[in-house]
Parts: structure tokens; sequence; C-alpha cells
């Protein structure tokens, strides 16, 4: 029998991001405090949010209504990056990621977080944008669970797969 094992990867559910668009696109048209400043929310691609408003001020309290959309919808904030508004004509524009996959850079880092402090017998191995971690004992992978959980790694981590 193989090695029990499990998956580290950094998914966001495209369905729960969407509902928090469509939630924040919803308070942002109907709040007294955004009303005359054009503030809209929405998709700019497959990954990529676009929000809009009249002021710099205002563009920046309409990227926190959409993070606190994403909190309430279970998606963490470490898979959201938004840059700082930008003027595009008379419109302040944000650009904003949806952030899919772990980087080879920080999956080395977690392999290496795992081989140096992790227990004695487990591996990591680096599967395209996620890990396969296996070892010996059930009790050893959910060491290395509970000490990536533990960790920053700057991203949003979630354990698929355990078997």
């Amino acid at each position: 029998m193989a090695d029990p094992s499990f998956d580290v990867v950094s998914k966001v559910d495209r369905q729960e991001v969407d509902n928090a668009l469509n939630q924040a696109a919803k308070e942002l048209s109907t709040r007294f405090d955004f009303r005359g400043v054009n503030a809209k929310v929405s998709w700019a691609g497959e990954e990529a949010v676009t929000i809009e408003a009249d002021t710099e001020e205002r563009a920046k309290a309409a990227v926190e209504v959409f993070k606190e959309k994403l909190i309430k919808r279970g998606i963490s904030l470490k898979a959201f990056e938004a840059d700082e508004p930008a003027v595009s004509g008379k419109i302040y524009k944000v650009n904003g990621k949806i952030l899919q996959g772990i980087a080879a850079d920080k999956a080395k880092q977690i392999a290496k977080a795992i081989r140096d402090e992790g227990p004695k017998g487990v591996q990591a191995q680096i599967q395209g944008d996620q890990l396969r971690v296996s070892g010996k004992k059930k009790d050893h992978l959910q060491d290395v669970i509970a000490l990536l959980k533990d960790k920053d790694f700057g991203i949003a981590l979630q354990f698929t797969n355990y078997r």
C-alpha cells in the first residue's frame, strides 16, 4: 500500500469570488457614501478585477468593501492582490488579481520548511502549482499541516486529497 499523503494547494473557488463581487457591486450601488461617485466593481478577465470611482478615497473604500465581502465568503485576503488607485482620464482605477496556484519560489520555500522543521521521513514533491507531501505515518502528516498553518508564506494554503 502507498504511503499516506496530502496535497498543498492554493486555489480559490471562482463562484465564491463572483458572489463576493456581485455583493460588493450591489452595496456600492446602494450605499449613501458612494452616491454620485460612479463606484463600480467588475471582472476584467479570468482572474482580474477592476474597481473604479471618481475619487481616490472612494476607490480605496470600494476595495475595502470588496475585501469585506471576500472575507464573508470565506476567501483569504492573501488570495487577492490590489494595486494602488491610478488615474485613468477622470476616473481612478484599481486593478486587482485573484491569486491561484503556488509559484515555484513559494513551493521551494514550503518544501524547505517541511524538510527543515517537519518530522523525519516526510517528503514534499513539487508538482506543477501544488505540493504533494507524503510520509510513513498519518500523525507526521498532521504535524506538517499544523506546521504549515503556523507559518506565513504570503499565500492562502489549502490541504486536499488527504489519504
